[in-house]
């Protein structure tokens, strides 16, 4: 790295900046004008379970937001001796999905409730039954109509509903817009108006015309916009809510907002045709650009879009690494007391290639690590939960092996619908998240379970915020007529395909044992949900 180069373009305002609020981490990304990281800044934070809803409040969004730029301010200074006033272009992203609803006042009619949350059963079976289309609980839609199941008084009084990345947007830009690939989490969209379907809103509306509410959907959704277009610029009161310092300059360009899911397309370069990605973290999802629409509808597949508005299968479960890290943490506190000073990155590494040592099958063990429910395996709410029988070969290996794999439990399931009914074409599978920063572990156990080459690249680390500030970047190349797959593949990616894993024989045989007694096991853990409040 030139450091005299970058700190030119940081002066001149040749970045590009994207910032991703994660489940557990709010990180913002500063790239320059070859796509390349060069500062970054992060807040570490947790959901609340507040009377049965997983919630983040406001305060800890714009907070933790300012943090993770104030973290980011800091390297720039630190790294390149340069204030960060101005930037070329900015983006924003988020977990999808969710339900924030708004009055004429702008004011937050109930609290923020998450994709986390397990409360829309009647909704979903209503929706998509209606729609002949999947709904998800954990799409807005679902939580809309819910409340409206419910009864709940607020919802007469919604002028309009979003997602936390259209929420953050709006409050920067004064702009309602959100990006194709989040709004498609939202409300299902026709891929080739690259719009809401208009069928199923007008569905919708005679379908809650008795309540004569004073609004129609579509008003109260936030516009739609494919990667690339304008989506408003940093106001002056946007630019002191994320620098509260004042010096960070208005009138900067903002690409469409979008989710997770559309930012780890981006990020592995998955956006074309025929391509996915793996995306893990607090939950897992998997990616899949479509051909054609899917021949059937399944619970376990949602429709979804790129950030370009491409048709995309996806799979996800509510829980990947949760539990994973609780028991990290466990062990970090056991080397605390005693004495042994080890970081908490080194314990990971250390248990994570333990791993690799245990039996192909785990050695009889089991484990869920549902903090939250799980929709692919029909549970409304979680237990972490990890089961062994007295014979059961019970040692460290086998005991992070289970919980790797336990990992990708309820991904594995959707996958095989998605391959082996539907019989899609998948030419290259990418994974990213923090559960792949230990080398060649959690990648070989994805190709194990997926029964498919995964490959990483080395900024798979950087995860969605990387992707968010590509998007950003892109807004320049979009205006020269490029579209979003060849910008990747010409201006980000180049020749770098990653470094492949070609799932092992006897792996792809152990999780399939594992995925037995996975399926077998389930009743012990709606049991535990039961018994166990």
């Amino acid at each position: 790295m030139d450091k005299q180069a970058v700190r030119e373009s940081i002066i001149q305002g040749n970045t590009s900046l994207g910032i991703e609020l994660g489940s557990t981490r709010i990180k913002a990304v500063l790239i320059d004008k070859q796509q390349k990281p060069i500062a970054s800044g992060s807040h570490e934070w947790e959901n609340q379970l507040i009377d049965g809803i997983w919630t983040y409040s406001l305060e800890e969004i714009w907070s933790g937001l300012q943090e993770s730029y104030q973290h980011l301010k800091h390297e720039v200074w630190t790294l390149f001796d340069a204030e960060l006033t101005q930037v070329g272009a900015i983006g924003f992203s988020a977990m999808m999905h969710g339900y924030m609803a708004f009055d004429k006042e702008d004011q937050l009619l109930v609290p923020f409730r998450t994709w986390r949350n397990s409360i829309t059963a009647e909704a979903e079976k209503e929706l998509t039954a209606l729609f002949d289309y999947n709904i998800p609980q954990r799409w807005s839609i679902a939580h809309l109509y819910q409340a409206i199941l419910n009864n709940e008084t607020h919802v007469k009084d919604t002028v309009f509903f979003t997602t936390l990345a259209g929420y953050v947007h709006w409050q920067l830009t004064g702009e309602k817009v959100l990006g194709v690939g989040d709004a498609s989490g939202m409300f299902p969209i026709d891929p080739q108006k690259k719009e809401y379907d208009s069928d199923m809103l007008e569905k919708f509306d005679q379908q809650v015309k008795g309540k004569q509410f004073l609004w129609k959907l579509k008003d109260i959704l936030p516009t739609v916009l494919v990667a690339g277009e304008s989506a408003g610029q940093l106001t002056e009161a946007g630019a002191k809510l994320l620098d509260p310092t004042g010096d960070l300059k208005a009138g900067i360009p903002l690409c469409p907002p979008e989710g997770d899911a559309g930012t780890g397309m981006t990020a592995t370069n998955s956006v074309a045709l025929r391509t996915g990605n793996v995306s893990a973290g607090t939950s897992v999802f998997a990616m899949i650009v479509l051909e054609k629409e899917l021949k059937n509808v399944h619970p376990e597949l949602d429709l979804v879009t790129t950030p370009a508005g491409d048709l995309a299968a996806m799979v996800h479960a509510n829980n990947c690494s949760s539990e994973i890290n609780a028991w990290v943490k466990l062990f970090k506190e056991f080397a605390d007391v005693s004495g042994f000073d080890i970081s908490i990155e080194r314990l990971y590494e250390v248990l994570f290639k333990q791993a690799l040592a245990g039996d192909k099958d785990c050695g009889g063990l089991l484990s869920y690590g549902y903090f939250s429910g799980e929709n692919i395996t029909h549970l409304s709410e979680g237990r972490p939960l990890f089961v062994r029988t007295p014979d059961s070969l019970f040692n460290l290996a086998n005991f992070m092996r289970v919980h790797l794999y336990s990992a990708f439990g309820a991904l594995q399931i959707g996958m095989k619908i998605l391959v082996e009914e539907e019989q899609v074409n998948i030419d290259r599978v990418m994974g990213h998240g923090g559960i792949f920063k230990t080398e060649g572990v959690a990648q070989r156990i994805l190709a194990a379970a997926m029964d498919t080459p995964v490959s990483l690249m080395e900024t798979a680390g950087e995860g969605g915020a990387w992707g968010i500030a590509l998007l950003a970047d892109y807004l320049k190349y979009a205006k020269q007529g490029q579209n979003l797959t060849d910008y990747l593949n010409i201006q980000v990616f180049g020749s770098n395909e990653g470094i492949e894993v070609v799932p092992d024989l006897e792996d792809v045989k152990g999780f399939e044992q594992f995925a037995k007694r996975y399926a077998t096991g389930l009743p012990i853990e709606k049991a535990a949900v039961e018994f166990l409040n």
